[in-house]
């Protein structure tokens, strides 16, 4: 039985299992330590911060201006997961990485004001991931997605999925819309879940497994790629029709990452191969709200549209709808994983499993190569 509270000295659960903050690890300990090693890398919901797991703690950088925020550091090993919860203090660790003292089946809600672990929740299988929003806390095992309310850590939902070793979830962060997607039970499916509306979308997105996934801050948009690689398709979540679809190559690939810019114009893909690529989108969406901010997406009427293909790429013909082919392109070394995000004013910021942080513009206009503006090793900064 998986089990969670809040931090007290000790003692049951309702579900009779014993959790105690004085057995197994101790509560992080943070301080001086040796040369850290990269464990993991992940964005904040917005992009503008990305946190580093290191093999001694963990570390936070602002994307613009480029710096280190802050860094917490300890003597008895590192986090593999370390979700942030915008730029709040509340941050979600999970142990892993070499001669980690912290178990990868339990999730540590830390407040960084308090310099404490305020809740905890364990779990009888390792954690894949963990997404945060203001309201909810979601644990993704490989075979199923436990949904938390934040406040009083009650248990709000558990759904069950194909097998998710790469603990593919995406939440919404608007307010007033309530919506997670997951893989499904069936392979090349996604699972949508519009909880304000209790209502179930199912999307047949591939004929292969899920790879990558990211969706709109509203919800209303989902990116997909498969295993295979080769194709991004975009969906309505609430009706689950696909919108556009876009070609990475032709070559078998191993996606690393996907991202809508804000106001939904563009789509950033990295892969194995190298290469950053930039899609441009032809969902077009009629704004209910005027007083929305570029930071939210524009996606926010449920009117969401696809524009005439004359929108879509110069010389491609509208009968190539299904394969048209990116629009600006970034080229990153092959041998590390890099995970792409937009910027303000057509940036993209690039960052590696090899500690490279990379900022780049590319042209909205023609497109083509892009500029590289700025380049850091932020684990040696």
């Amino acid at each position: 039985m998986d089990s969670h509270k809040n931090l007290q000295p000790g003692g049951y659960d309702s579900r009779n299992t014993f959790i105690s903050s004085s057995r197994g690890p101790p509560e992080p300990d943070f301080g001086e330590s040796d040369e850290a090693e990269l464990v993991s890398v992940s964005w904040n919901q917005d992009y503008s911060c990305f946190a580093a797991g290191t093999s001694h703690g963990f570390r936070i950088y602002n994307c613009q201006p480029f710096k280190e925020t802050f860094r917490r550091e300890l003597k008895d090993g590192g986090f593999k997961i370390v979700e942030m919860l915008f730029r709040s203090n509340i941050l979600a660790l999970v142990g892993g990485g070499p001669n980690s003292q912290y178990p990868s089946n339990k999730v540590l809600i830390w407040d960084d004001h308090q310099s404490r672990c305020i809740s905890e929740f364990s779990f009888r299988s390792e954690i894949r991931a963990v997404k945060l929003r203001r309201d909810r806390i979601v644990v993704v095992l490989e075979h199923k997605i436990y949904v938390y309310n934040f406040l009083d850590l009650r248990l709000l939902h558990q759904i069950e999925n194909l097998a998710n070793p790469r603990g593919l979830c995406c939440l919404s962060h608007h307010m007033n819309t309530s919506v997670l997607a997951c893989p499904g039970i069936r392979r090349g499916q996604v699972r949508v879940e519009h909880f304000g509306l209790n209502m179930v979308q199912i999307i047949n997105a591939h004929d292969s497994n899920i790879a990558c996934m990211t969706m709109t801050l509203d919800g209303l948009l989902l990116a997909t790629a498969s295993t295979k690689g080769t194709l991004i398709r975009i969906f309505n979540t609430m009706d689950g029709t696909r919108l556009q679809e876009v070609r990475r190559g032709v070559d078998r690939a191993d996606i690393y990452s996907i991202a809508l810019s804000p106001n939904v114009q563009w789509l950033a893909v990295s892969s194995d191969k190298g290469t950053v690529h930039i899609f441009s989108l032809r969902v077009r969406v009629i704004r209910e709200d005027a007083n929305s901010t570029e930071h939210e997406t524009s996606s926010n009427s449920l009117q969401s549209l696809v524009s005439p293909a004359s929108g879509a790429n110069p010389g491609v013909l509208p009968k190539y709808f299904s394969s048209e082919w990116s629009f600006s392109q970034f080229h990153v070394p092959e041998v590390s994983q890099y995970f792409a995000a937009f910027g303000a004013q057509n940036t993209i910021a690039i960052i590696g499993m090899d500690g490279s942080f990379y900022r780049c513009n590319f042209d909205p206009v023609n497109g083509g190569e892009m500029t590289q503006l700025e380049h850091s090793r932020f684990l040696n900064s």
